[in-house]
């Protein structure tokens, strides 16, 4: 294959036609070979008028054209109308609007072959269309195969990107492998000019089956070829535990789960490496992820080296700032708090201690990568909550030392074999275990009728000493919305509950106010709080035993799951109470089904996946990252397994692709590059 050709060079594309396939991201012959039909028009079998249904109006036929007249129309004046009939003698109606030109070429008993998806039949029996096709001939009507239907846009239409697809098939003939011979045979895939053909052109359903199958793997091994190929290796070593871990550890009310012992030696392995960490840690709300950082975090301050703590919001910046000084102070672990309210000589100082190194350990916000801030020896970067910063954020961090190691945690789970593709380049450390002792979750679907029956139950729970938040999705109401907000809700519950101390908190109080309502909180002055999304995260009050989520069907999955984490946080009993509407779309009903069924995030997150796709799963790796045209990375699952397997093998046994049977691979990745 020689070139990719301009797809200009395709007879009937001009500079207007390019440039709206620019949009379609075809710019060349081959990027059209490569751009995947999203369905397919079947037209192996004939179709007459008498074979159409409500579930099927298509017809694929030849038909006699018997009388053309004209009638009015608000569309374009006066508009042709021909009465032809099928080799059966039903006759059809076509409506030519905007089609004058048809008046001279629908003569009086000439024959045509017909296809149209859009016939309806009149209550006189006689069929009718506005939108059909017609070619003199049986082949040049498709009529016997199985034509692509490609997206649209602009002036673009299917005849334009057969004819294209078509050309390009032929210009470009024939196609190079890309992949080596033994993946062929292994997995019994299609050579690729039989793939490339068949995509657009197949002659039955399997291979459409069989012809994505293999495009779809090849996008999929090529991506985790090339990341596994630009990763650094090193001989990893279980690394040495440090005497300032082993007394935190010691000092402990409780054991670390397995999973928790193990991450932690992998990141420690990974630090004692020599070469910079990239690594993820994910766990379920509660799982334990930040103790193993803080952990891991000694282990590179006993080394000298300063380590940096990045929290999405201030509020759960200042949280970790007062886990770790409770943990770590104490082994004589010198931590700062540096946010961007922090201004003026107590700013002044903090900085100069991040400069001379007198500052083992920062906690911040993104205020962490602002210019003034500089580091003595930074080589460790961990960043909670990893997916609410951008991959510039991240990096302009981690520039602030040399040779940094970056450790991204996250508490939304993803699915394994989603990791390794989203995360390829990452190495992947998993908390699957609880801290013994906690009671999962009951979750309630509570509809508006069954609301008091709810507020009773909350109500023995303060009986009890326990305490409860009310979530909402809107601050105030300004007429704009029928959902309800924490501003009038927090009234009607101090009358619902009266006597029992309250808080409303929300985005839009000053931060000071959202830490002083939540020490209360955890003091227990206050005994449930009204609230937005705000608590999602990184709040930890044990004798928090309800969550109630009003409008649960609005929100996702994923923030459901972190909102029903702020409750059983310990070994008290405790409920989360999904409150809904009347009117569900299927889509919410899949998710607060899922709430109800499991507590377990890895589950939700693969349910998460199968509801609605990757998305925001992937961040900021959708863009640039993905481009996956053949492949899904929802219902690809199986192939994603196949694709990681065949790559770690081709990396481990040939890293440079030198051998003769790797040359497709060398090939095909230095074209995609």
């Amino acid at each position: 294959m020689s070139g990719q050709g301009r797809i200009t060079d395709v007879p009937g594309i001009g500079k207007k036609s390019a440039a709206e396939l620019d949009v379609l991201g075809i710019h060349t012959l081959l990027d059209m070979v490569r751009f995947p039909p999203r369905t397919y028009d079947d037209r192996r079998d004939e179709r007459l008028l008498s074979d159409t249904s409500p579930e099927n109006p298509s017809i694929a036929c030849r038909i006699t054209v018997l009388s053309h007249s004209q009638f009015p129309s608000k569309r374009s004046g006066m508009t042709l109308k021909a009465v032809c009939e099928d080799d059966e003698g039903r006759r059809i109606e076509l409506l030519c609007f905007n089609r004058p030109f048809l008046k001279d070429m629908l003569k009086l008993g000439s024959s045509w072959y017909i296809t149209s998806s859009a016939v309806e039949r009149g209550r006189n029996g006689v069929y009718s269309t506005a939108s059909f096709e017609l070619k003199r001939t049986k082949t040049e009507a498709g009529i016997g195969r199985i034509l692509p239907v490609y997206p649209l846009t602009g002036s673009i239409t299917e005849k334009m990107l057969r004819n294209a697809s078509a050309f390009a098939l032929e210009v470009l003939s024939p196609f190079p492998d890309e992949l080596p011979e033994g993946i062929y045979q292994r997995l019994s895939l299609m050579h690729h000019d039989d793939a490339y053909r068949k995509i657009h052109y197949p002659s039955d359903d399997n291979d459409i089956k069989e012809a994505r199958r293999t495009l779809a793997f090849t996008e999929l091994f090529l991506m985790e070829l090339s990341v596994l190929r630009e990763r650094k290796g090193g001989e990893k070593n279980r690394g040495t535990i440090t005497t300032s871990e082993k007394k935190l550890i010691a000092s402990l009310p409780f054991s670390l789960t397995d999973d928790q012992l193990k991450a932690a030696m992998e990141i420690r392995s990974d630090l004692d490496s020599g070469t910079p960490m990239n690594r993820l840690l994910q766990g379920d709300v509660g799982s334990g992820k930040t103790l193993v950082a803080w952990i891991v975090a000694l282990h590179e301050i006993a080394k000298g080296h300063q380590v940096a703590f990045m929290a999405p919001t201030e509020l759960l910046a200042r949280q970790h700032a007062e886990g770790a000084s409770a943990l770590l102070s104490s082994l004589g672990i010198r931590i700062a708090f540096l946010t961007g309210n922090v201004k003026g000589q107590g700013r002044r100082l903090l900085l100069e201690s991040l400069r001379n190194g007198t500052t083992d350990l920062v906690v911040g916000t993104h205020a962490l990568f602002s210019e003034d801030v500089s580091f003595r020896n930074l080589k460790l970067v961990i960043i909670d909550e990893q997916h609410r910063f951008g991959v510039q954020q991240r990096e302009a961090l981690k520039a602030k030392g040399m040779e940094t190691s970056i450790l991204s945690m996250t508490a939304t789970p993803i699915p394994r074999t989603l990791a390794l593709t989203l995360f390829a380049d990452l190495d992947v450390s998993t908390l699957h275990t609880m801290p013994s002792g906690r009671i999962p979750v009951r979750t309630y679907l509570v509809s508006d009728e069954k609301r008091d029956d709810m507020y009773k139950s909350i109500a023995v729970e303060f009986q009890r000493g326990h305490q409860a938040y009310f979530v909402y999705p809107r601050i105030d109401d300004e007429g704009e919305s029928s959902l309800r907000d924490v501003t009038h809700m927090h009234e009607v519950l101090r009358n619902k509950y009266p006597g029992i101390p309250s808080a409303l908190i929300h985005s839009k109080l000053p931060e000071e106010e959202k830490i002083r309502i939540l020490h209360d909180f955890r003091e227990k002055k206050i005994m449930y709080l009204v609230a937005t999304s705000v608590v999602e995260v990184g709040i930890d009050i044990p004798d928090a035993t309800c969550m109630v989520i009003e409008h649960a069907d609005i929100f996702g999955l994923a923030a459901l799951h972190q909102l029903r984490g702020r409750v059983g946080r310990s070994t008290l009993p405790s409920y989360c109470f999904l409150v809904f509407g009347r009117a569900l779309s299927q889509e919410a009903k899949a998710r607060l089904s899922v709430m109800k069924e499991t507590n377990d995030g890895f589950r939700i997150a693969e349910k998460d996946l199968e509801i609605r796709g990757p998305g925001e799963i992937a961040g900021d790796r959708q863009s640039g990252f993905l481009k996956l045209r053949f492949a899904s990375l929802t219902s690809d699952l199986d192939l994603i397994e196949l694709a990681r397997a065949e790559a770690e093998r081709i990396a481990k046994e040939d890293p440079g692709l030198l051998s003769l049977e790797n040359a497709p691979v060398r090939k095909a990745l230095k074209e995609k590059n």
